[in-house]
């Protein structure tokens, strides 16, 4: 017996047939859940929004800021349009495939059109969402702050009070242009690896025969069952691209996380680096918060000989010199900060006067030699002045430590305006990754997933769809690269030509 051809999919209740129940698909119920949890992401969207008008110290509301909503609320609606269209296509894929009559309760095709335009706004959604976070990490402001300081040598020059004159060696740059390096390369690591996720993919769909799973056709039908595209559900192709990809995906972020644990951790090792080098690190995606590195030197140099750093690792491993952290006596290295805007104000005018970026090929403008006057100037001081507010030399840019609160981290936001001074947070989590692919998994993640299944729907290919997503992957990873490699160079006034 076949469904009635008549059946009104908005009020659809179960029907029996052969005495077997019915599995309809229920349009009104997905569109209930997608009003309801639209709204909730509404409300995370405007929770986000205000926490970023703190951060960006913004008093007005404007036209910027009513974008800014839009941007997240569309990040936000991405991952409501995903969790409908995941869940709706795992449960019909085992709704189906557990059945022996599926071909006659199997969604219409004005039903699967249905569904559809629910994936491809969770595609359009989540690359607007991506593309945003792509924008604001190759336009984060950046700067190392170089600790060393010229070490002084004898010199054979007596002066007239018989005292004998001392020479100051130059500090090298060589550091700086070592941790800018690292700072490149870690730019677009990340927690899964996008090669071995479409290899695997494709070998558990076409190798393994699941794709099998997406026919329209019971199981016990699989073999006589002419393998074309007409025969597949968009539905159950979907549910099973989708659930095979972000399974794998999590498979591979938990295997990172021991990784991490257990082997080697780079974001880690970055800082360790930071703490060699005698360099810190201050990142400000927004204009009144970011992250800071602090990688001062327990030891007071870095510029020195192989014996001399070999000994300075082996007393601190022995627990014979100062801890790293900021605070004395503490360890703790990486913080998310709060500027104020007075802080931030200046920062801004000494940026400014920072030379333009070199033109193609590493050659400078006409007036060469007054350009790395300026490049040098600019640099040194920007160095002293982050410098000195580190070491608390400004009252009125001074700043304080404290740790978050549980509720803070939870919502993503600050409950203290840093007015007066600034505010350094403790970041166990090292959460400057947030600039980095490292910290935004989860997007880059779906956005794959959602390339993947638009263009296998469009081609009814896996095979070609896994090619395409390897071409954009591979396509956003160069242009994120070029742009970060640029905006690291402006920001830190290190020369492009030595960024590997």
């Amino acid at each position: 017996m076949d469904v009635p051809s008549n059946l009104n999919v908005s009020t659809a209740f179960d029907y029996k047939i052969a005495g077997q129940d019915v599995v309809v698909y229920k349009a009104h119920i997905i569109d209930t859940a997608l009003g309801v949890l639209a709204g909730l992401a509404m409300f995370l969207s405007l929770l986000k929004t205000v926490s970023w008008r703190r951060r960006a110290a913004s008093v007005a509301i404007n036209l910027r800021i009513c974008l800014t909503f839009l941007l997240f609320y569309a990040g936000d609606l991405a991952n409501v349009f995903i969790l409908i269209t995941l869940a709706t296509g795992v449960y019909w894929l085992m709704v189906c495939k557990a059945q022996d009559q599926v071909l006659k309760e199997m969604p219409l095709p004005h039903q699967e059109k249905h569904f559809v335009t629910f994936i491809i706004c969770a595609f359009a959604l989540k690359g607007v969402q991506f593309l945003h976070k792509l924008i604001v990490q190759v336009s984060v402001d950046i700067f190392f702050i170089d600790w060393e300081r010229p070490r002084t040598t004898a010199s054979r020059t007596v002066t007239a009070t018989g005292q004998q004159k001392h020479d100051y060696l130059p500090v090298s740059i060589w550091r700086t242009y070592f941790v800018a390096n690292e700072w490149n390369k870690i730019q677009t690591i990340r927690k899964t690896r996008p090669t071995f996720q479409i290899m695997a993919v494709l070998f558990f769909l076409e190798v393994l025969g699941f794709s099998k799973f997406a026919l329209k056709e019971p199981p016990s039908e699989f073999v006589s069952q002419v393998d074309t595209p007409s025969s597949y559900s968009t539905i159950l192709r979907y549910g099973l691209a989708s659930a095979l990809w972000i399974c794998i995906g999590l498979l591979q972020v938990i295997f990172t996380v021991f990784y991490e644990v257990c082997v080697v951790d780079k974001i880690r090792q970055f800082v360790d680096l930071c703490s060699i080098s005698n360099i810190s690190v201050l990142l400000l995606p927004q204009r009144c918060f970011g992250y800071y590195i602090h990688g001062r030197s327990v030891h007071g140099h870095a510029d020195t000989n192989m014996q001399e750093m070999n000994n300075n690792l082996k007393r601190e491993a022995e627990s014979l010199c100062g801890q790293r952290g900021l605070l004395p006596s503490t360890d703790m290295q990486t913080f998310q900060v709060a500027l104020s805007t007075r802080l931030r104000s200046q920062y801004d005018r000494i940026r400014e006067s920072f030379p333009g970026r070199y033109r193609a090929g590493g050659v400078m403008n006409p007036d060469s030699a007054n350009e790395w006057e300026q490049k040098i100037r600019a640099y040194q001081t920007m160095n002293h002045f982050l410098g000195s507010v580190i070491d608390h030399v400004h009252p009125d840019m001074d700043y304080y430590v404290k740790d978050k609160l549980a509720l803070e981290n939870v919502m993503g936001m600050e409950f203290l305006e840093p007015i007066d001074k600034s505010i350094f947070y403790n970041d166990e989590g090292h959460s400057f990754s947030h600039v980095l692919f490292h910290g935004h998994e989860s997007t880059l993640l779906i956005f794959d997933t959602l390339f993947f299944c638009v263009v296998d729907y469009a081609c009814q290919n896996f095979v070609l769809a896994g090619l395409l997503t390897y071409i954009q992957q591979l396509m956003f990873r160069k242009i994120r690269i070029y742009f970060g490699r640029k905006n690291l160079a402006y920001k830190t006034q290190v020369d492009e030509r030595f960024l590997m």
